[in-house]
């Protein structure tokens, strides 16, 4: 589960500020348990138990099913994440002026890629899942999501930097997860950012999440299929290249020669990595975060 530092998140922070709740989550991370499990465990009452079981509920970081039992069917609370990830306000110093542009999910110029693969838009998938050579398919233009499991996606987008400007720092960001048939949640990938043939550095993607819908799915989405990534920041700085804060690389701002027309981004999964856990790209139209993959480019 991901949040982020606004009001939609101020559910799970709430439902988290409590001493119960917390051993409820520690209880039901070992196993299944139903109210009269975790009252004695707790040495509550079933009534009380049931108002912070509801809070967890509400707030998505727990279910309740029913399963057979002694006498009959019997509610059970299961425990629906393992991980929750928080991204706070990127701070950036107001003194840069900043160029900024967005490349949709569907608008690489270069790929070479392995199954399990595909694509889709916001109304259906395009073309055959598990065929690499439906990423040529014209429709692909529209996609807003993508996934392989081991090879490149590549993208271009204009570098606008004048002749009088001097190139600050970057910041590339987008929402990615790992690539797993249908989803796992501890699926590890080594994925490598390149930037004009340089590289950034590798970030281990923990993941392929679906234990809670992505807020920006449409409807015809399968509840069982990649449904959210991690929003990313790559940011590279006079001191290094920063991923979310910490160190990616040496790669230095002055490492990236800004006389380029366009700034060519590659995003690969090698297939002699650690952990070939593939990639998913989420565009503005899926996951949780409303946008493509952002290019901004600060200068003085």
């Amino acid at each position: 589960m991901q949040l982020d530092i606004s009001e939609a998140s101020l559910a799970t922070f709430e439902a988290l500020a409590s001493d119960v709740r917390l051993k409820i989550i520690q209880l039901l991370s070992l196993k299944k348990m139903n109210i009269k499990e975790l009252a004695t465990e707790l040495n509550l009452s079933s009534a009380i138990v049931s108002k912070h079981i509801k809070k967890l509920e509400e707030a998505e970081l727990i279910k309740t099913e029913r399963i057979p039992g002694v006498s009959g069917l019997q509610k059970v609370s299961i425990l629906k994440v393992d991980q929750i990830n928080i991204v706070f306000p990127t701070k950036i110093y107001p003194s840069f002026e900043v160029y900024e542009s967005s490349i949709p999910i569907g608008h690489y110029t270069d790929y070479h890629i392995q199954p399990t693969c595909g694509l889709a838009d916001d109304t259906d998938f395009i073309g055959q899942v598990d065929e690499p050579r439906f990423f040529m398919d014209s429709r692909r233009m529209n996609a807003n999501i993508l996934w392989f499991t081991s090879g490149y996606v590549e993208y271009k987008t204009p570098n606008l930097l004048k002749e009088a400007d001097t190139l600050q720092q970057i910041d590339i960001s987008m929402e990615l997860s790992s690539e797993f048939p249908f989803s796992n949640d501890v699926w590890p990938s080594d994925i490598t950012f390149w930037l004009n043939d340089i590289k950034l550095g590798i970030w281990t993607s923990p993941g392929d999440f679906a234990d809670t819908r992505g807020k920006l799915n449409p409807d015809y989405w399968p509840d069982n299929l990649n449904q959210y990534g991690l929003l990313k920041t790559i940011r590279i700085t006079k001191h290094g290249t920063y991923i979310d804060g910490d160190l990616l690389s040496d790669i230095t701002i002055d490492d990236i020669h800004q006389g380029f027309e366009v700034w060519n981004l590659k995003f690969e999964v090698n297939q002699d990595a650690e952990n070939v856990g593939g990639l998913t790209l989420f565009g503005k139209n899926f996951g949780n975060h409303e946008q493509d993959i952002v290019v901004k480019t600060y200068y003085s």
